[in-house]
This record gives structure tokens, C-alpha cells and sequence, in this order.
């Protein structure tokens, strides 16, 4: 009895009969110029990170230290006082509620009109559609210092100063153009197919929308959700003119109250912007997956 052995094949054998295994070496050309470009974004990196950095560490060191001539990249000792300082501000707690009652009704009634608007230019064609969506575009772009005097005047006559619902108003203007035009794009890209699927099967119109598009548009919202929120979280010059209480500040407009006549408190303020980037943070932790898979999937042309 004869036994056979089976040999291996080798390596070059098996990348020579399949060419579609073997992986293209780069140039040395291309390959410097990859280097350069890694380079070149580690550098932005950085340059972009390092005011983050600087502000984190100066939040955990003592005022003396921060004041100092002779600075470090890295604290020689770390306190809790300045948070400890912040929070006993005056007007912290009272800052915190105007900011989450303005920013959570911004950001919902954001998505809730949007979604809608959104649906309605993806999905029908109506006199004027390309207008309205170049209108939505144009009305971003305008700076917002143009619209503050008209808006304050509106605002005054209409007895909206100083109170939340004016300034709920503006956020939700000031980011419903943009969370538009950017759910639109998640819409044209869900097919029609399935929304008359569900029609057949006996779903209304409305039906089909909150069952089979509505769950598709969740990376889109997650993308357009984090926009609004940054956007309205971190505004800073309608707040201050729109309100006119103390009590009803938003947190941003409450880190005034570091810069005094008697100076400013530096640690105070730095452990005051980080306790304010702290939820937005968190927000975006939380949606992070659903954006990053809705910034390129809604890319679309429509």
C-alpha cells in the first residue's frame, strides 16, 4: 500500500495564482506623501486639542499656580477647589435649570419639526420645493449679530424678553434650518418601496411613517440631534440680551460671574467650563455610533 502525503502549498505559490490576495505596494512617492499627510493631521490634532488639555488642567490647579509666571504642562498639584468654588456660586442651580429647560425644548422641538419638514420636501414634489430648500440654506448662513436688533424688537412688542419661551423661539430658529436640510437627506435615502409596502398591508400614510420611516431616520436625528444641542448648549449672545434676570441666565451667560472689579478667578471659570462641556459630552458618548453612521449614510444627492 502506497501512502501520499499532501504537501502544503507555499505562500508565493498561493499569492501568484490568486494575484487579487496579494496587496499593492506603495510607491516611495505615495508613501511619503502618506507620512506627509499623517503628519500634517497630527499636527491639527494637536494644535485642536491642546486649549482643551490647557483648560482641564488649569480647572485642577490652584489659582496661585495658574497666576504664576513659570507654567508646566502638568499641574504640581491638584485641587478640587475650584469645582468646589463653582458650584457655590450664586446662580449655579438657577443657571443649570434655564439652560436644560431652553436647550431640551429647543433640540425636541427641533427634531419633531424638522423630522416633519424634512419628510415632507423628501418625499413630495410642491411648487416652490427647490426655493424653500435654498430659502433654508440662505437663512442659515445669515450671521446672527444681523438678526439681533430685529429679533429684540419683535420680541419686546410680542412681551417675550426675559422670559424662556423667547428664547426657546430663537434656539429653535437659529437650528431648525440646518436639522432640515440634514434629515432630508436621511429621507430620500430610505425607499419608497418600503413606505408603500406598509400601505398596502393596510398602514395610513402617518402609519407607515412612524412604523417603517421613523425607525431609518434614527441616525439622521442622532446626527442632527447633536448639532442642535451644541449649538443652543454653547449660545452665548442671545441669552445675555434676551434675558434679563440673574435667576434666569443660562450657564454660559453665568460665567460672568467670575469677573469681578476685584479680578478674575481664573480656576473658578475653567472648572466652570468644564462642569458646562461636561453633558454635552455625555450626549454625544451616547450617540456617537448612530451619528458617525448617519454623516455618511445620509451623504446623499437628492
Amino acid at each position: 500500500m502506497t501512502t501520499s502525503t499532501r504537501v502544503a502549498p507555499d505562500a508565493s505559490t498561493t499569492e501568484e495564482a490568486n494575484p487579487a490576495s496579494r496587496k499593492p505596494a506603495l510607491r516611495p512617492d505615495r508613501r511619503k506623501s502618506r507620512w506627509g499627510y499623517d503628519l500634517i493631521g497630527l499636527i491639527t490634532f494637536v494644535i485642536m486639542a491642546f486649549p482643551v488639555y490647557w483648560l482641564l488642567v488649569s480647572a485642577f490647579r490652584p489659582n496661585h499656580e495658574i497666576r504664576s509666571y513659570d507654567q508646566s504642562l502638568w499641574p504640581t498639584s491638584i485641587t478640587f477647589d475650584n469645582f468646589v468654588r463653582a458650584t457655590e456660586t450664586r446662580f449655579f442651580w438657577t443657571a443649570i435649570q434655564s439652560s436644560l429647560i431652553i436647550c431640551i425644548t429647543s433640540v425636541l422641538g427641533a427634531m419633531i419639526i424638522g423630522t416633519i419638514a424634512a419628510f415632507a420636501i423628501g418625499r413630495f414634489n410642491f411648487t416652490g420645493r427647490k426655493a424653500f430648500m435654498m430659502v433654508l440654506i440662505v437663512v442659515q448662513l445669515l450671521p446672527p449679530t444681523a438678526m439681533l436688533i430685529p429679533i429684540y424688537v419683535q420680541l419686546n412688542a410680542l412681551g417675550a424678553l426675559n422670559e424662556y419661551w423667547g428664547v426657546i423661539v430663537v434656539y429653535l430658529v437659529s437650528v431648525l434650518p440646518f436639522t432640515t436640510w440634514m434629515i432630508r437627506g436621511f429621507v430620500i435615502n430610505v425607499p419608497k418601496e418600503l413606505e408603500e409596502s406598509a400601505m398596502v398591508d393596510g398602514c395610513t400614510r402617518m402609519g407607515a411613517f412612524w412604523r417603517v420611516i421613523l425607525p431609518l431616520l434614527a441616525p439622521g436625528l442622532a446626527a442632527a440631534s447633536i448639532f442642535a444641542l451644541i449649538t443652543a448648549w454653547n449660545e452665548y449672545l442671545f441669552a445675555y440680551i434676551l434675558m434679563q434676570d440673574n435667576d434666569k441666565y443660562t450657564l454660559n451667560v453665568w460665567l460672568m460671574n467670575f469677573t469681578t472689579d476685584r479680578g478674575t478667578d481664573y480656576g473658578g471659570l475653567m472648572a466652570g467650563s468644564v462642569m458646562i462641556a461636561i453633558p454635552v459630552v455625555i450626549f454625544f458618548m451616547i450617540v456617537q455610533k448612530k451619528m458617525a453612521t448617519g454623516l455618511t449614510s445620509g451623504a446623499v444627492k437628492g
